[in-house]
């Protein structure tokens, strides 16, 4: 559909939040408690944060929860029965407050769960969100959006994206989906007709620290590279990277029994821990964390793009904002970008 841009006053978030609630939406929105943004799910617009530059984690585990039963099953003199879960009882949801480099990052970790095999559990849950995207206005040295394809005010994996207008204006929204349409039907009263629309001139401006396309091409050539080491030496293994990751999709499958009965439940992985490829033979071709490092990077920069023509990274930044060790992957891929292979 073509994109419908509204005017969206201010003061009236808090009427299309309260009216959305009051049509049974469950809202998931930017929270801050001890000095962390997360998405929770919110009961009243007053708890919704505003003033983040990025939540410190992403949005992901609306559509991938960290923890998520796939079946239960149970012994008996029969055999055993197995009951799946019921997709019906999936929630819709309104996720709020998502930034342009997030929202890019469902259709990315869209393409890893349809690769070769389609999962009808998290494209359930997919169909299920509606996204409320918020354009950035400022940002921080760990930004890099527009190193890799993104910008402050990037429309894809929105169906709605609100602009506001200078730090205390009203809003830009661009209605750009079927589902934002539904929503601004909902709340016609909310969504005013607006004559101009130019909304670069509010957007954050994030410069272009690398070229995305030379560095797949160059990791090409480059996996032998000692530059691998040199980059991990400081690396703990410790996984906070992928948790807080809006594409990392690596997960575990594993059966929790209390005696004859029990669930089989998948839970985030990640490819940085040490025993995540450790064979059942005991042999891991992963065995240092340099080459566990190198996997990270070459799946986001160079395997995804070639199997599924997106990059597994948005620029978020929040890996190196996570890092206990002060690992920042921009430092990593720029450094990538200058050595001679």
């Amino acid at each position: 559909m073509n994109i419908d841009k509204r005017l969206v006053r201010k003061d009236s978030l808090e009427k299309l939040f309260d009216i959305l609630k009051q049509n049974s939406k469950k809202i998931y929105a930017p929270v801050t408690k001890n000095g962390k943004t997360t998405f929770r799910d919110t009961a009243s617009f007053s708890l919704v944060s505003t003033g983040y530059i990025q939540t410190t984690e992403s949005s992901k585990d609306i559509s991938f929860p960290r923890t998520e039963k796939l079946l239960d099953y149970s012994k008996n003199k029969e055999g055993m029965s197995v009951k799946g879960i019921d997709l019906k009882d999936i929630p819709e949801v309104i996720l709020w407050g998502i930034r342009p480099c997030d929202a890019i990052g469902i259709g990315e970790l869209g393409s890893i769960f349809n690769w070769d095999y389609k999962d009808e559990i998290y494209n359930n849950r997919s169909s299920k969100v509606t996204v409320f995207g918020f354009s950035c206005n400022k940002s921080d040295e760990y930004c890099f959006c527009t190193s890799v394809g993104g910008n402050p005010g990037n429309t894809e994996g929105s169906d709605i994206l609100f602009t506001r207008m200078g730090e205390d204006g009203d809003y830009i929204a661009e209605i750009l989906t079927e589902k934002g349409q539904a929503v601004a039907e909902i709340a016609s009263g909310i969504f005013e007709r607006l004559e101009t629309a130019d909304k670069e001139k509010f957007l954050a401006d994030v410069p272009v620290k690398f070229n995305h396309n030379e560095i797949s091409e160059k990791l090409d050539k480059f996996f032998e590279s000692k530059e691998w080491v040199d980059q991990s030496l400081r690396c703990l293994g410790c996984g906070a990277c992928a948790y807080v990751c809006p594409t990392c999709a690596c997960f575990d499958i594993e059966d929790e029994a209390h005696g004859k009965n029990g669930s089989r439940v998948r839970c985030w992985d990640s490819c940085g821990f040490s025993h995540f490829t450790v064979h059942t033979s005991g042999h891991n071709p992963r065995d240092v964390q340099s080459a566990r490092w190198r996997q990270r990077i070459m799946h986001k920069f160079s395997y995804m793009p070639e199997r599924l023509s997106v990059y597994g990274c948005t620029g978020c930044g929040r890996c190196s904002r996570a890092c206990p060790v002060d690992m920042n992957i921009l430092e990593h891929l720029i450094s990538i970008q200058e050595v001679t292979v």
